[in-house]
């Protein structure tokens, strides 16, 4: 009964460990900034009549998908308008067609008034089967429930979200659908169906009927129609085919790795400490045979001294004998000289106290070599490749980066970054997009990363103004403004999320010129 129960709990923990991707809040409200109501309403002189309403996307800036059947009035009719409604902030915009597919049920709607939102991109790649989904819209049911009049609808609102799972891989007979579980309504119609990365897998188009006792099920144009769709039309999107990873599987698999390094260190500090240990023991008996041999030299040169000298005095007392005065005091000073000598190279012999001292030293000038030797990014030019392995990527294409690097923090001779931990870290706070990315570079490691946060409005304008008390620094080796750049990046960085939409990993190389 234990081996069973014990069975049982592998098999559970195992299944939540490599399970899909769970959605991340985060992705999912970056997805909905990109979410429009379109409002069709008919003009009669001074008067406005609501005529109906769908829900879009934006796939670039000033350009909205929705489906086709939402906007048909609108192309039939001349009164009737189209109002582009976002999700945010307190304006709303006009529309106007520039694309109709009905075989498709797919139209592209251009944002009138200057308008600009933040698109999301398409997920290219194949859609599993039992993944999980979210459609988003608004969906007339709601709205209805709520009570809302015209003047409510066309102000800027967030869109319902609604979960669900794809149901098999069973389409239309007239184009590619995805068939899914979460519910949609009458008014989600052109609304987008997002993976857990907030990634385009479909435009919700229409669902099945049901007489109160069945299942509802969803059927959402195609990711596959939708790009076909917008080639034609000459738009260009923002596409990718990489899996969805989830935030907490990257964090944990990061943690893993820096678990690993550590161990690895660890182990090697351990292997060292031994090696120097062995190296110690072996350096400190050369170093005593060394001492040995130089001090017998040293004595054996003395007593050579020593005969010498005697020799020399008995010669100066020969020629003394001899009437010979000059030669013989000449003998003795040469006597007096080589006794000193003897005397001299006697005492400088080495100590046996000698040992330790000259084998820390040897030790002293391995240990500085070997520092010397480990590598550390400097100054030049490198190409980095992302490693998809340690990446999350969302709304990206881009593999390559090439980075010139300044030791001081200046990064392809225009950007100053600062010092953040053991990093050096600069924080990018556009004005015509809704993200805000911080690129760090790791010399030690020689690893270059992007972290992107894909941000609210309201959290937008206040980056934005906080980026504005600091200014753009160009590269400098002035103290201040370092300081600043660094506080900067501390002030923006305490205002951003937990959790980051988008991380790419980048592992840099030297270029040589």
């Amino acid at each position: 009964m234990i081996k069973k129960l014990i069975l049982f709990v592998t098999i559970i923990s195992a299944t939540l460990l490599t399970g899909p991707a769970q959605a991340d809040p985060a992705d999912i409200s970056a997805a909905s900034r990109s979410v429009v109501r379109v409002v069709l309403a008919a003009k009669d002189g001074n008067k406005v009549a609501f005529v109906g309403h769908g829900s879009g996307f934006a796939v670039a800036p000033d350009k909205i998908v929705t489906n086709a059947h939402v906007i048909e009035i609108a192309r039939q009719e001349p009164s009737v308008v189209i109002g582009i409604i976002p999700s945010q902030g307190g304006k709303s915009y006009g529309g106007r067609v520039i694309a109709f597919s009905p075989d498709n049920d797919l139209a592209l709607i251009q944002v009138l008034d200057g308008g600009r939102l933040p698109p999301m991109t398409i997920f290219g790649g194949n859609v599993a089967d039992g993944a999980d989904v979210v459609a988003i819209g608004y969906p007339g049911s709601v709205d209805r429930a709520q009570g809302l009049n015209l003047d409510d609808m066309i102000t800027p609102m967030s869109p319902v979200k609604t979960r669900g799972s794809i149901s098999g891989g069973r389409s239309t007979k007239q184009f590619d659908t995805i068939l899914h579980t979460a519910p949609i309504a009458s008014g989600n119609s052109g609304g987008p169906l997002i993976d857990n990365c907030g990634r385009i897998l479909g435009a919700n188009s229409f669902g099945s009927l049901s007489d109160g006792n069945d299942a509802e099920f969803g059927f959402a144009v195609s990711a596959k129609e939708i790009l076909s769709f917008l080639r034609k039309a000459g738009v260009k999107v923002g596409a990718t085919a990489t899996p969805c990873r989830s935030a907490a599987e990257i964090s944990r698999e990061e943690q893993e790795r820096e678990n690993a390094e550590r161990a690895k260190v660890e182990a090697l500090e351990k292997a060292e400490t031994a090696e120097r240990g062995a190296k110690t023991e072996k350096l400190r008996t050369t170093v005593s045979q060394d001492i040995i041999a130089e001090r017998e030299n040293q004595m054996a040169i003395a007593a050579l001294l020593l005969v010498l000298s005697l020799v020399a005095v008995s010669g100066g007392f020969y020629l003394m004998t001899q009437s010979k005065r000059n030669p013989a005091i000449a003998a003795f000073g040469g006597a007096a000289v080589l006794l000193l000598g003897a005397v001299i190279v006697f005492l400088s012999r080495p100590s046996f106290s000698e040992i330790e001292d000259r084998v820390a030293l040897a030790m002293k000038e391995g240990s500085e070599n070997q520092q010397q030797a480990i590598t550390v990014a400097s100054s030049g030019k490198y190409q980095c490749t992302i490693n998809p392995d340690r990446s999350r990527i969302t709304v990206s294409q881009q593999n390559e980066l090439p980075l010139e690097w300044t030791d001081g923090g200046c990064v392809n001779g225009r950007t100053q970054y600062g010092r953040d931990g053991a990093k050096w870290s600069r924080i990018f706070v556009p004005n015509e997009e809704q993200t805000v990315t911080i690129n760090s570079f790791q010399p030690d490691r020689s690893e270059f990363t992007e972290e992107r946060y894909l941000l609210g409005l309201d959290a937008m304008t206040k980056a934005r103004a906080i980026r504005q008390k600091y200014g753009n620094k160009a590269c400098t080796a002035d103290a201040k403004v370092l300081a600043d750049v660094e506080d900067m990046v501390k002030a923006i960085r305490a205002e951003l999320p937990g959790s980051v939409n988008e991380r790419l990993v980048y592992e840099c190389a030297r270029v040589k010129d």
